[in-house]
Order: C-alpha cells, then sequence, then structure tokens
C-alpha cells in the first residue's frame, strides 16, 4: 500500500451549521438566512461559518449568534458531521452542525452584513434551502423529537412560567402525535421537572389553570418520559 505524508493530502475546508429553532404561537420553527452572495445568492439557508485556526467548533457557533443572528447564550448540542464530497460548489466542505434552542419572544433578531434578511419559518411551510440544508434540518427534527423525551430541552423553548397545557401542546407540537392529556399531566408531575408557583393563569374563559415553572433543583440527567 502507498504510504503518503501528511503534507500530500490537500486539507478540506470545514463549516459550522446551525439549527436554530424557536416556538411560538404553538408552531415549531427555525432561523433562515437569506444569502447575499454566491452559492446560493437569494436564497435560503442555514446560519453558518466557517472555522478559524484558532477556533473551536462552539466558538464558531457563538460567533454565527452574535455576528449573523444578534443572538447569544443559547442551548447548543452538536447534531451530526456532514461529509458528502460534492456537498457545497465552492469545494471540499465539511460541516459540522448544531441545533439550537431558543423562546423568539426573548430575542430581537437582526441580520448580520453577510444577508440580506434573516426570518422564522415554520417547520410546516420551510423554503428549498441550498447547500444540503433540508438534510441537516430533517436529521435536527429528528433528534430534537427523540431528545424531548429523555433530556427537559422543552423548556428553552417556553416562558419561564408555563401551565401545563402550554407544556403538553408543546410536545404535541414536537413529536407531531396527540398525547393523553391526563396521562402527561400525571407523568410530568411525576418527574419531578416542574413546581407550581401558586399563581393562576387569567384571560382563561372557563378555568384558571396553575402557572408552573423549571425546578432547578432536579439534575437533568435524571429526567425522563415516556409517552
Amino acid at each position: 500500500m502507498e504510504k503518503r505524508s501528511f503534507t500530500s493530502y490537500r486539507n478540506p475546508a470545514i463549516a459550522v451549521d446551525l439549527v436554530v429553532f424557536g416556538y411560538h404561537s404553538e408552531q415549531l420553527s427555525i432561523l433562515l438566512l437569506n444569502r447575499k452572495e454566491a452559492p446560493f445568492k437569494g436564497r435560503w439557508t442555514l446560519p453558518g461559518a466557517f472555522l478559524g485556526l484558532e477556533e473551536t467548533f462552539r466558538q464558531v457557533c457563538q460567533r454565527i449568534l452574535e455576528t449573523k443572528l444578534g443572538i447569544a447564550d443559547l442551548y447548543l448540542e452538536q447534531l451530526y458531521s456532514f461529509d458528502q464530497p460534492n456537498r457545497d460548489p465552492r469545494g471540499r466542505v465539511l460541516s459540522v452542525a448544531y441545533f439550537a434552542l431558543v423562546n423568539p419572544d426573548h430575542y430581537d433578531i437582526t441580520a448580520g452584513e453577510m444577508a440580506n434578511d434573516v426570518k422564522w419559518f415554520s417547520m410546516e411551510e420551510l423554503p428549498r434551502l441550498g447547500f444540503d440544508h433540508t438534510t441537516i434540518v430533517q436529521m435536527a427534527a429528528e433528534r430534537l423529537r427523540a431528545k424531548i423525551l429523555y433530556h427537559p430541552v422543552g423548556f428553552e423553548l417556553l416562558h419561564h412560567e408555563f401551565t401545563l397545557p402550554e407544556l403538553h401542546r408543546l410536545y404535541e407540537t414536537i413529536l407531531g402525535i396527540p398525547i393523553d392529556r391526563r396521562n402527561f399531566r400525571r407523568k410530568i408531575l411525576d418527574s419531578g421537572y416542574i413546581v407550581m408557583t401558586g399563581e393562576k393563569k387569567t384571560g382563561a374563559q372557563h378555568r384558571h389553570p396553575d402557572i408552573y415553572q423549571f425546578n432547578s433543583n432536579i439534575d437533568p440527567g435524571n429526567f425522563t418520559i415516556n409517552i
């Protein structure tokens, strides 16, 4: 077998692409950028950036959030690496994808200099995306559906205080299935991961549901809920 030295290999570029999930108006959405430059000029894509020589992947994620979206300090998790040779028309580019979770009501999103616009899109009405970003979004959605059953990522998407019907609707939206309300209530309360605030939500037509908040004393690693 032919032996090749390290210097004989052509090094591909490495990019980080970010799937930012948001939840508002009882819809799961993702944040997309409209590209100002080729390739895929004028098309919607995931926010992303190339890895600098002195950067970690998470540092690139933070740079993307701050410079391209105007936000910071989100829940981040590495998703997968995408290595198809033809995934980027500019040349050999590997992508390490992350996903983030945000409550859109808590942030004012602003487009950076490299984008024409930045906009929330419902997962039910996504435009045709550039690069292989449709594949990345689909995989991120699958990960989120699995993750919400054994880690309380859903609390990143809701307000600090919420009602059980609101939490129930969040789970139904992400999982894409109807969930028995009484069974869900019992299991989520048994988990110990939410606590009552002692307040009730006003404005409800017939009932005033109790308001809950996240129990910060519980270890997230012990959370699980079987739907």
